[in-house]
């Protein structure tokens, strides 16, 4: 069976950006996300959101600002919250745990584009999926990078670039990345 530029796409595998089925679903999220992002009523912007995500939990809060291009690589579990100007660029999943909780001007960022300028210049795109465990908590301007996987209980450091995938009970900081401290498996900061 030939997969779907979609399908390519959400596998990680190059495809075409400019397939007319991406290029509708793009034009359908900027359109919906420029009204929702001028709600005043946060319960009614939020249900607006959750209707254009794959799936999420019951409780979901993201504040103003929040900008995607599919929608349909969005996974996010229950007790969310995210502050202003979440960016989630969902060209592969993006799947995110229960209790997490976002700062200001956060990006996933799951697209990956060539080192080869041919390629490059041939529109030759593809992307690789982001997920974070339960109960992680970023700080503002945090930029989490294509193929990334954060354990639970993980704190990333504000204005931290994460490169690479770290395990579980851990404190994350810098650009790049790199632990600062452990924790229990309570959250705690473990002794020593």
């Amino acid at each position: 069976m030939i997969k779907t530029e979609r399908e390519k796409m959400s596998d990680g595998e190059p495809y075409e950006q400019f397939d007319p089925e991406l290029v509708e679903r793009r034009e359908l999220i900027r359109r919906e996300l420029l009204t929702i992002n001028q709600l005043d009523d946060n319960k009614q912007q939020n249900t607006n959101i959750k209707a254009l995500l794959a799936d999420s939990g019951d409780d979901f809060w993201a504040e103003t600002g929040i900008e995607f291009d599919y929608g349909f690589n969005i996974h996010i579990g229950n007790h969310f919250y995210a502050n202003y100007h979440l960016t989630m660029l969902d060209t592969c999943p993006i799947t995110i745990g229960d209790h997490c909780y976002i700062g200001p001007d956060v990006g996933f960022y799951t697209p990956v584009h060539p080192l080869s300028a041919k390629l490059r210049n041939a529109d030759v795109e593809m992307g690789k999926p982001i997920t974070v465990g339960d109960s992680v908590w970023m700080g503002g301007h945090v930029t989490i990078l294509p193929g990334v996987t954060l354990g639970d209980r993980v704190v990333v450091g504000a204005g931290s670039v994460v490169t690479k995938s770290f395990g579980d009970d851990l404190v994350i900081a810098g650009n790049p990345a790199r632990i600062i401290r452990y924790l229990d498996d309570n959250g705690d900061v473990s002794p020593g």
